[in-house]
């Protein structure tokens, strides 16, 4: 069985391959016989109420010259077998419009992973909150008196989200009696015109955050995210956080099988969560990362039941 993948993703140019998991999903697919193609963001466009793409086919190796275009074309995308939406963040405007382009792809045959109005309902820091149970006290608002009364409600810590952020950008530790806290709430929320995400901070960030990778709602693997020494209370890995081996615990694995069933119903395949001190903080369903990572800690090689999952998928639907 041959497929045709189309992912469209950021510039291939710029991709590091040591640490991308696009990169080992697509080496993965072409090691099988699969077609690969790539396009980006800009080359997704609809004529005639149909979804097409601008579409290179890509050869990819393991070394400096990693990529190589072959044939170039404009087509259906649902002449796809499946089409990944691997874009990564941010989630502004022109990611929404491309979810958008991606559900007029025939579902019949094609399919899109992640499911792209999924991914359009699924705001990484605001789907935590359909599990109230098992996230941290949180509030979303934009009014800067509300962040101050949760503070104190809480306790006197928190940390504050922008909701379209990621990588750990734009993420504030946040103290009661601390002279700069009004500045802060000011700052994130642009004087009050800007909803963030204020939860409680979770002291055991100093042990790590836990990327756990979904499959179908079922954990595959993990690894934990450790903030740089000297008070870096951010632990994702573009804000300098390393990583280290991990193991699933029994209150990681309840996490896992209490969001399961929501993720695949809401067609969210490939899915990377984030658990801190037992808590989940975010749901990752845009473009998850740490599979490279994990491989490299457990001698595993994630992509290819990733791979596995999706050849089923589509026998079932044919």
């Amino acid at each position: 069985m041959q497929l045709r993948m189309a992912f469209v993703m950021d510039p291939i140019q710029t991709i590091n391959i040591e640490k991308d998991t696009t990169f080992v999903l697509m080496l993965e697919s072409q090691s099988r016989g699969h077609e690969v193609w790539y396009l980006e963001l800009k080359d997704l466009f609809v004529k005639d109420g149909k979804a097409h793409g601008s579409v290179s086919e890509v050869n990819l190796k393991i070394a400096e010259d990693y990529f190589q275009f072959g044939r170039r074309d404009t087509v259906l995308l649902d002449g796809f077998d499946v089409v990944w939406m691997r874009k990564d963040p941010p989630f502004n405007m022109d990611y929404i419009y491309a979810t958008y382009i991606l559900s007029l792809i025939g579902p019949e045959k094609t399919i899109v992973i992640n499911n792209p109005k999924g991914i359009r309902e699924s705001n990484e820091k605001l789907y935590t909150l359909n599990f109230p149970d098992l996230i941290p006290k949180s509030v979303v608002t934009k009014d800067i008196n509300k962040l101050r009364d949760f503070l104190g409600e809480i306790g006197g810590e928190m940390v504050v989200k922008p909701l379209d952020g990621y990588g750990g950008e734009g993420v504030f530790y946040v103290r009661e009696g601390d002279r700069n806290a009004n500045v802060v709430m000011e700052t994130i929320t642009e004087h009050g015109n800007r909803y963030v995400l204020a939860q409680r901070f979770i002291e055991k960030v100093s042990d790590g955050d836990k990327r756990i990778i979904l499959l179908n709602g079922e954990p595959l693997g993990a690894v934990l995210r450790v903030a740089r020494p000297g008070g870096e209370f951010r632990c994702n890995f573009h804000s300098g956080g390393s990583p280290a081996k991990t193991e699933l615990e029994e209150r990681d694995l309840q996490i896992c099988r209490e969001i399961g069933p929501r993720l695949r119903a809401d067609g969210l395949y490939f899915v990377g969560i984030d658990v801190i001190g037992g808590y989940l903080t975010e749901v990752n369903t845009t473009s998850p990362t740490g599979v490279q990572e994990i491989n490299r800690l457990c001698g595993t090689k994630l992509e290819a039941h990733v791979i596995d999952f999706v050849e089923e998928m589509y026998k079932t639907k044919v």
